[in-house]
């Protein structure tokens, strides 16, 4: 096929959605004239001050404005922080989806969920194919991530062409599948690339990730070590090929596997039916038959890797899990590494397994699913770009990509760490920034979405650390006369039976500021309201040196 020959007059706008200066939340659009494309559409988890909220998503203002030029999603991978947001996005942006065939996978049992698979159309594309949306020509390219099916995006314009490495590693021996095609990046180094758009989160670390079939001998060994007792392993569910070799050492082990976790069993089911993942016949069991068998002959794969709370392992850790309880005569592998700021949670776990009585292992049994430096160089120098713009990362992980593209040579203005939301324009000439469009985050709590702001949770911040009173008084409709109250009702303040004096004190002090406005004639209710706000606030920060929420309710009689 082709590459578009329409005379490059404008310059390709590259403009990052999310993803930017934190892990997860990508993505990011390609504007030329009057064509959008959207690489990755990703959800974030809520931070912890982030209170009951359990999903955090992109702001797609700009791409609801114009919705018109949006061609479709292109997505590199399964992972939530690449596809998660789809069905929440696609409910307000209706356009296509482009993706391999496990990512795509995915993607339709997350679309399923929502009911919108019937809604949304979807094309599965093959490595080394390509497609065309508007003037955009976008090229999937084989590359090794800890997922399956992983791809890196040449995504041709009139202005250039763009190399996306999407989430990466170089692996020249994966579990499933080819290595990553280097010849291709070779290739398209030789065609000469505009900008490099390469995979940051461990450009700090030195040397090469290991592959990940050095685990499987890890496996074997400790299988070997522990031949008298259950092992159960932890990891991330979307990890297909580390499940693989699990399944795999188990098999020669002659156990049974059972596996645990919703997003485990859909990921493994899915896997399985697109012939991505290989269970050799009457190794898999139901966890129902799991008393059937002796101990020593089971192994359970199970997420919970990072201490989530809700996961099955930390049911289990805690003795809520109804099937499985864990003691002495268990093994507890955890075959992934905390991600930053899941380390405590983590802890916790490991903590609660010791105290039944396990034994815990969580050293040596993960290998990163990201390129370190050399593999980073190795990239570099294969597409020799004009422009390099760090993306998945932190900011410290994107100034240290820009640090490594500076010692192979290219010049510091050449090196673009963008923010979320800001514009980078570009041709063979020259780029530069070119403005702001508007980004953000919507707050996903329950149903709702969009429905919890910075109000909300400001509130929720108040309500957590000092509690809420509310006031509650009844006046006489015509006269205005006080008829009963103020009664003070306490919640996460103070324990009412024990602070009766305090709670007395403070029913006359509202009452005397009540009757204050009163004889002055204010019938405003917003006044009185505002009258008894200010005066219990200011009365219990004398005695208690605390702010909680004030809610004065009036009722009318």
């Amino acid at each position: 096929m082709k590459q578009n020959k329409k005379e490059c007059t404008s310059k390709l706008k590259v403009i990052p959605l999310g993803g930017l200066e934190q892990i997860g939340l990508n993505i990011t659009a390609f504007e030329y004239e009057d064509s959008i494309i959207v690489v990755d559409c990703g959800l974030s988890f809520p931070e912890d001050d982030m209170l009951g909220v359990d999903l955090v998503i992109p702001d797609i203002t700009y791409l609801k404005n114009n919705a018109d030029k949006v061609k479709g999603f292109v997505i590199t991978h399964g992972h939530e922080d690449h596809i998660g947001a789809l069905p929440y996005v696609l409910k307000e942006l209706n356009v296509p989806i482009y993706a391999t065939k496990l990512t795509m996978g995915i993607i339709d049992n997350k679309l399923a969920e929502h009911n919108l698979i019937h809604n949304v159309r979807r094309k599965v594309v093959k490595f080394g194919q390509n497609i065309n949306l508007g003037c955009f020509r976008i090229e999937f390219i084989k590359t090794n991530h800890s997922i399956v099916d992983a791809a890196a995006l040449a995504i041709y314009s009139p202005a250039g062409i763009v190399v996306h490495t999407g989430d990466f590693k170089v692996d020249y021996t994966p579990v499933y599948g080819d290595a990553i095609d280097l010849q291709r990046f070779a290739e398209l180094g030789k065609k000469g690339v505009l900008a490099l758009m390469c995979d940051s989160t461990n450009a700090e670390r030195p040397g090469f990730t290991p592959s990940e079939r050095k685990l499987g001998a890890v496996f074997d060994s400790l299988f070997e070590e522990h031949k008298k007792t259950r092992i159960i392993i932890a990891t991330f569910a979307s990890n297909v090929d580390r499940v693989q070799q699990i399944i795999n050492t188990a098999y020669k082990f002659g156990r049974k596997v059972v596996v645990e976790g919703r997003s485990m069993v859909n990921i493994i089911e899915t896997a399985s039916k697109l012939n991505r993942l290989s269970i050799p016949e009457n190794t898999l069991i139901d966890i129902e038959k799991l008393k059937n068998y002796p101990k020593d002959k089971t192994v359970i794969i199970t997420t919970g890797s990072q201490g989530e709370s809700m996961a099955a392992l930390s049911r289990m850790a805690s003795g809520m899990h109804k099937k499985i309880s864990i003691g002495h005569g268990d093994t507890v592998i955890f075959s992934s590494n905390p991600i930053p700021g899941n380390e405590k949670a983590v802890t916790k776990v490991i903590n609660e397994l010791f105290k039944k009585g396990a034994d815990v292992i969580f050293q040596d049994t993960h290998v990163s699913g990201h390129a370190c430096q050399e593999e980073i160089k190795l990239i570099y120098t294969l597409t020799k770009p004009k422009y390099a713009i760090p993306v998945h990362g932190e900011y410290k992980h994107l100034k240290a990509q820009a640090k490594i593209a500076m010692d192979l040579g290219m010049e510091k203005d050449n090196i673009f760490i963008l923010h979320s939301g800001e514009v980078l324009a570009m041709d063979t000439e020259s780029a530069g920034l070119s403005g702001k469009v508007p980004v953000g985050t919507v707050l996903v709590d329950g149903l709702g979405v969009g429905d919890v702001g910075n109000v909300v949770l400001r509130d929720r911040q108040h309500l957590a650390e000092d509690g809420i009173l509310i006031v509650v008084l009844s006046l006489e409709g015509t006269t205005g006369e006080l008829l009963a109250g103020p009664d003070i009702v306490s919640r996460g303040f103070v324990y009412v039976k024990e602070s009766d004096e305090l709670m007395e004190e403070a029913r006359r002090v509202i009452e005397k500021a009540v009757y204050s406005c009163l004889d002055k004639n204010i019938t405003d209710w917003g006044k009185i309201k505002g009258t008894i706000k200010d005066t219990l606030s200011e009365f219990v920060w004398k005695k208690t040196k605390r702010r909680p929420m004030i809610l004065p309710i009036i009722m009318e009689i």
